[in-house]
């Protein structure tokens, strides 16, 4: 009876270990990058996970970021134990030392470095948690309607899933919405610290016109990719997701941008006989820079702080992320509150409808502010960097 019992247990652990090895079934979707029609789709719609093809949203929201003036590539960025800490893939960053952002932005590329699309994660907000909030409400607004984010690389997650359309979404809104940064997908090899490293993405070498994007692979997902080729003028983005290898999967999507490539050539010039179209939403437009005279006596308050470097120090950040105000004064007030002392930080100067402008600027990337009259009578010395 034990001999039946404890035969029959490791029956039913190879069986589950069988059944969540890979998923039951594969899904795909190509389609026209430029116009958006779907060229061929195979259980496009099919709930998948996305594995490491998470990071392409973790690099819309950092390349977003930049082009929004929070981040420069330049940035240095601090490592925490929680990044360092994550399993492989990853670059090997150490707790406290730091990495730019262009360089965490290509391990997480060419290495698919989990380790530094947390870096980025914590750059843009609290912590991870917070920042794959950020990343599911980012994929609603992209159309992305069964796609839900729980971290920034693609560690498994029974709750983090999406489907192939979804993710032809993201691929084609980061080719249109930033083409500055979409060479970066091509990239074969990384340089870090001396050490040359090699991209997980062999269709790059396998496939004549390919130019990214990104692989990935759990064992509960199976080997996914989305990738774009280019072939006379024509450029295909295909999605495929759930293989058992990597040479099916390649192989499949290989397929799919040849006969895509072909397709789109065949039927340049003629009505469309496709299944569909890709909506991708336009990106917001960058602010432009406001013309602004430093000759107004009111006041953006930005915030109060325990100390006065603290204080100091944001609203110098603030400016950096304004450059139309780079030449405004920063003025740190001291105050007392309920028995302590409090420093109010404010940027100085503007007429009272410039500074109600970039308040309101503020406000919408939640950043909280006040309008007020400036006391040039309040300030304390500051040092000019």
């Amino acid at each position: 009876m034990y001999k039946f019992a404890t035969a029959t247990i490791v029956a039913l652990m190879l069986l589950c270990n069988e059944t969540l090895a890979f998923p039951k079934h594969t899904s795909s979707i190509a389609i026209d990058i430029d116009s958006g029609e779907i060229i061929s789709s195979e259980s496009p719609d099919a709930v998948m996970y996305p594995a490491s093809l998470t990071k392409l949203m973790t690099l819309y929201l950092t390349f977003e970021a930049i082009e929004k003036g929070k981040l420069k590539m330049s940035t240095p960025l601090k490592v925490s134990r929680y990044a360092a800490a994550r399993s492989p893939s990853k670059l090997g960053v150490r707790p406290g030392e730091k990495i730019t952002v262009e360089n965490a932005v290509k391990a997480v590329i060419v290495k698919s470095a989990n380790d530094c699309a947390t870096v980025l994660a914590e750059a843009l907000a609290k912590d991870e948690r917070e920042f794959a909030k950020l990343m599911t409400a980012k994929a609603k607004k992209l159309g992305m309607k069964k796609t839900i984010f729980k971290n920034a690389s693609g560690l498994n997650n029974s709750q983090q899933v999406t489907t192939a359309r979804d993710m032809a979404v993201l691929g084609s809104a980061m080719y249109h919405h930033f083409p500055q940064y979409y060479k970066l997908f091509s990239m074969r090899t990384f340089t870090y610290k001396g050490q040359t490293i090699y991209t997980h993405n062999h269709v790059l070498k396998s496939f004549k016109g390919a130019d990214g994007m990104k692989t990935g692979y759990l064992a509960v997902a199976g080997y996914n990719i989305v990738t774009s080729a280019k072939r006379d003028g024509h450029r295909v983005l295909a999605v495929t997701l759930g293989h058992k290898s990597i040479k099916d999967r390649d192989t499949k999507v290989m397929q799919l941008m040849d006969r895509g490539l072909k397709k789109i050539a065949l039927n340049k010039g003629k009505s469309s006989t496709t299944l569909a179209k890709l909506e991708v939403p336009a990106p917001q437009p960058k602010p432009q820079p406001v013309q602004i005279k430093d000759t107004g006596d009111w006041a953006i308050q930005i915030g109060a702080f325990s100390n006065y470097a603290k204080a100091r120090s944001y609203a110098f950040s603030i400016k950096q992320q304004m450059p139309e105000i780079k030449s405004f004064p920063v003025n740190v007030e001291a105050a007392e509150k309920d028995m302590a002392v409090i420093y109010r930080s404010k940027i100085t100067n503007f007429t009272q409808k410039d500074a109600q402008d970039l308040c309101n600027r503020l406000k919408k990337e939640n950043k909280s502010c006040i309008v007020v009259k400036h006391d040039k009578n309040s300030q304390l010395t500051l040092a000019k960097k």
